[in-house]
């Protein structure tokens, strides 16, 4: 049965994040040839970014330009965004299981009186019913759900569900919805990104990871060089965090973020627990550590027992001999 979807878009830095895109693929899946309908707020013209958005799949765009949006906040992103669900009426919401996602949507399934089914990485349409994966226990064991009654509402995580090829030619409409944005109680002085630029660490296909092995912020440079030459970004573990070596925006683990990425390569990481929650799922895995009884090797497809400092910088030739870049 054809439904309504509403894809709950994301900018970052002025460009739409690519988990919008998967978002719109996810949708596509719960509409079951309904119509897919893209929302997207924030300040100034909006229209590009809808065109954009209608280009990977939607079918219309509304945008909801506003000032108090232009740095996003819970409390303004809700009101714009319910009032659009309210004029509507899906059947189905989704968006991204990003940091923006993660606050907005349970928010928002709190206003509307309706279940959530978050971190999802698969959808799949079994019979008449929408069923979703998520990960449980750290990622240890999945559970699959499905809604029965009331509105779809699901975050899907970056990464998994691959997003639909860009056509330039699909036409959709892009309208701009008046919304009143009032009683805003946080107020923004100032923005500081501390992360590097570059790729976003949950949506980069790529990750070259640092542990404590690295053994200063010195030793993340021939990591953060190996990353470039594969078209990725650099991230850590917690405990090169606590010594200091790098910026907790980095940190990818149970307390920090979750990763699925194509390639991950671990260097110096010992593969506490922890860790492995955040980045065991992703698609190959590849470890280097002198220590041939870590525990990093026994969830890695691919062990270098043996000094990064040796082995990161052979790679680094290897591959730029070879001209590779994933």
């Amino acid at each position: 049965m054809s439904k309504k979807v509403v894809v709950i878009g994301e900018a970052r830095e002025g460009s739409l994040r690519n988990v919008t895109f998967e978002a719109i693929a996810a949708a596509k899946i719960i509409s079951d040839g309904g119509e897919v309908v893209g929302v997207l707020c924030g300040a100034g013209d909006l229209q590009e970014s809808g065109r954009e958005m209608v280009y990977y799949g939607a079918d219309r765009v509304v945008t909801v330009s506003h000032e108090e949006l232009k740095t996003y906040t819970s409390e303004g992103y809700v009101q714009a965004v319910h009032a659009v669900i309210e004029d509507e009426s899906p059947e189905g919401i989704v968006m991204g299981h990003t940091s923006i996602g993660k606050e907005l949507t349970p928010k928002l399934a709190s206003r509307l009186q309706s279940g959530l089914i978050s971190d999802a990485t698969e959808v799949v349409n079994e019979g008449n019913s929408v069923v979703f994966t998520r990960p449980i226990y750290s990622g240890k064991a999945f559970e699959k759900k499905a809604i029965t009654d009331g509105i779809t509402f699901a975050t899907i995580r970056p990464n998994n569900i691959p997003s639909l090829d860009r056509n330039d030619s699909l036409q959709g409409e892009v309208t701009e919805k008046g919304v009143e944005i009032k009683n805003i109680r946080t107020i923004i002085k100032d923005v500081i990104r501390k992360s590097s630029e570059g790729v976003d660490l949950s949506e980069a296909k790529v990750i070259v990871a640092g542990g404590r092995g690295v053994k200063s912020s010195e030793g993340f440079k021939p990591l953060e060089e190996l990353a470039e030459v594969l078209g990725g970004t650099v991230g850590a573990s917690r405990g090169a965090c606590d010594a200091g070596y790098c910026d907790y925006a980095l940190q990818i683990g149970q307390t920090g973020k979750v990763v699925t990425p194509d390639l991950y390569i671990a260097c110096g990481i010992s593969g506490a627990i922890q860790h492995l929650a955040g980045m065991s799922n992703s698609k190959v895995i590849v470890a280097i550590n002198k220590d041939p009884e870590a525990n990093i090797f026994n969830v890695a497809d691919y062990g270098i027992v043996g000094d990064l400092f040796e082995v990161v910088p052979k790679l680094i030739e290897e591959l730029k001999q070879l001209n590779v870049n994933v």
